[in-house]
């Protein structure tokens, strides 16, 4: 049977609509073709063949709408082969390095969009350590959901734990070294700490439930790994339970055959309803939690800055964290951490990070909601907030205090002739007009001019 005119026509159109238009700007510079004068207006936006900037100044493409492509200053080719928009979106600075950029560097980014999702009942979890970023070795972290009611069971782990709150409610037990008990409910931007080995609990309040980031002191450590109530309880002689509690072994014919983890629980009632009452119960004399957003912060001509460590959070030994808020366009400051790896966690906003690594090397990363960062010790960096909101993010360290070095600081410590000598010995007159701005060691944690 001849196909009718009708579907010829159709057909016909079709072909047509699926064909690129060749005049396209974006096909001509797949084709490596420079762009025709009637797009002259485009001639100098970013990713395009003419565009020039030497200064390696940052752009935000999701903000602009913007595909990025591999030129840069003259130099480049249009991408030919298969092509994730959305994902060269997220890092254009990978797509097109600043000419900068050199040498080899690690890995220094993860999502936690990549990671693998463990869904029980009434929450999730999911997981960033040295497995799934391998540069991820000082600490690892866990972002873990739980509806209202739902609990994480009673369970505790070799490491350190640090948390904070994301969003939300949540209620946290256990007990202290000494036998003390304590519970307390917490808020978004909160914080908690258990030391290595403290038996603990956590449920979600509220009308939502709760959301919040977990973090230990070792790279290696897994969810899978934590030691947990009903799993030793179903491994242990049903006999041996009933000699410890005293009681008869039918008492505990129901008990889970396995691991809970993460199940529905009944809801909770005030805390002074449920703390425990018993002849020998006593209150735990540490104090487990920290209103982190709460201290009055450190304000800069950029943003803000707050620091939570061993000196405001005394339980907090192994942890130290700064939670910063960077304006549009501001820079936290070109600095390095003597003492620690930074593990970064980018809550909002859009970011670029250049690590300098030393004999040449350096690399720029780029980071938004969801994304983890690392930058090992003593590695020069910054952190530009390249988008259109303000960035939030916290730098958190396996450490007992908070440390950087300032560049910026640094100069200003440090004799003028030094200065000079070593940065501008060819150049006296912008090197005087450096140390006049550098001279009163003014350190200004998160900078914008």
């Amino acid at each position: 049977m001849k196909p009718s005119t009708t579907q010829l026509l159709l057909a016909g159109a079709g072909l047509t609509l699926a064909l690129p238009h060749m005049d396209s700007p974006r096909q001509r510079l797949l084709n490596g073709l420079s762009l025709p004068s009637k797009y002259s207006s485009q001639n100098t936006k970013p990713y395009t063949p003419e565009h020039k900037d030497p200064n390696d100044n940052f752009v935000d493409p999701i903000g602009e709408d913007l595909d990025p492509l591999p030129w840069r200053n003259g130099l480049g080719a249009s991408v030919l082969g298969p092509w994730n928009k959305e994902r060269s979106r997220q890092n254009p600075d990978l797509v097109r390095p600043p000419s900068s950029d050199h040498g080899n560097l690690a890995n220094m980014r993860w999502s936690f969009a990549d990671s693998h999702i463990r869904i029980e009942e009434g929450g999730w979890t999911r997981q960033t350590t040295i497995r799934e970023l391998p540069t991820s070795v000082e600490l690892a972290g866990v972002n873990m959901r739980l509806d209202p009611g739902t609990i994480r069971e009673l369970h505790w782990h070799k490491e350190a734990e640090w948390a904070y709150v994301l969003d939300g409610e949540v209620r946290i037990t256990g007990i202290d070294y000494e036998g003390g008990n304590f519970i307390d409910d917490l808020k978004k931007g909160d914080l908690w700490y258990f030391p290595s080995g403290v038996p603990h609990s956590l449920q979600g309040l509220g009308e939502n439930g709760t959301e919040f980031l977990l973090i230990f002191d070792d790279g290696h450590f897994s969810e899978e790994s934590t030691f947990v109530l009903t799993d030793w309880l179903a491994h242990t002689p049903k006999s041996v339970i009933a000699k410890n509690f005293h009681l008869a072994p039918e008492v505990f014919a129901n008990l889970p055959k396995g691991e809970k983890y993460i199940f529905r629980g009944s809801q909770p009632g005030s805390i002074d309803e449920e703390r425990p009452t018993g002849s020998e119960v006593k209150k735990s004399k540490y104090k487990f939690t920290h209103k982190f957003l709460d201290q009055e912060p450190h304000k800069t001509s950029g943003g803000q800055v707050r620091i939570a460590d061993s000196t405001n959070f005394e339980i907090s030994k192994t942890i130290a964290a700064a939670h910063a808020i960077i304006e549009p366009g501001a820079v936290r400051e070109m600095h390095w951490h003597p003492t620690a790896d930074e593990w970064s966690f980018f809550i909002k906003g859009q970011a670029r990070v250049t690590i300098f690594a030393s004999e040449g090397n350096a690399r720029t990363f780029n980071y938004g909601p969801g994304d983890v960062g690392i930058v090992p010790k003593n590695m020069g960096h910054f952190v530009e907030n390249i988008g259109d909101e303000p960035l939030e993010m916290l730098e958190i360290f396996r450490a007992d205090k908070f440390r950087d070095f300032s560049l910026f600081q640094w100069m200003g410590e440090t004799p003028q002739r030094m200065v000079i000598d070593t940065m501008f010995a060819d150049d006296k007159e912008n090197g005087e007009k450096f140390w006049k701005k550098v001279k009163d060691a003014h350190k200004d944690e998160i900078t914008k001019p």
